[in-house]
């Protein structure tokens, strides 16, 4: 008799495939989530940046270039000009700015993220 060969099969069970697609589902929700935050972080940091080497002098001046450059940029809608912490060093403009940004993820599960930025 022919010792008959045991072949192992592999592959993917389908406990194993619904965990990888619930994980999957959950890092793209996260992303989809987070995206847009990131995107108004980076814009306001720009903008900031933008006023910062404007030339203007006084902080009511500054401010109002802030205020209209949000109503250009329609991204930005979770700080104004009166959040801005606008301060000199060496001669310079530096425009600090800081806020947080609650995401709700499902229904009472919310991430929440700390942005912290400065003119450069």
């Amino acid at each position: 008799m022919q010792a008959q060969r045991r072949s192992h099969q592999r592959g993917i069970t389908l406990f194993g495939l619904l965990f990888w697609a619930i994980l999957i589902g959950f890092v793209a929700l996260v992303v989809m989530r987070v995206f847009p935050t990131v995107n108004e972080y980076l814009t306001i940091k720009r903008a900031v940046n933008k006023i910062a080497d404007s030339g203007a002098t006084t902080v009511p001046e500054l401010r109002a270039a802030f205020d209209k450059q949000k109503d250009i940029e329609y991204s930005i809608s979770t700080i104004s000009g009166k959040d801005l912490d606008i301060t000199k060093e060496n001669d310079r403009i530096v425009i600090r700015f800081a806020y947080d940004k609650q995401i709700e993820l499902v229904a009472p599960v919310y991430l929440l993220i700390k942005y912290e930025g400065r003119s450069n």
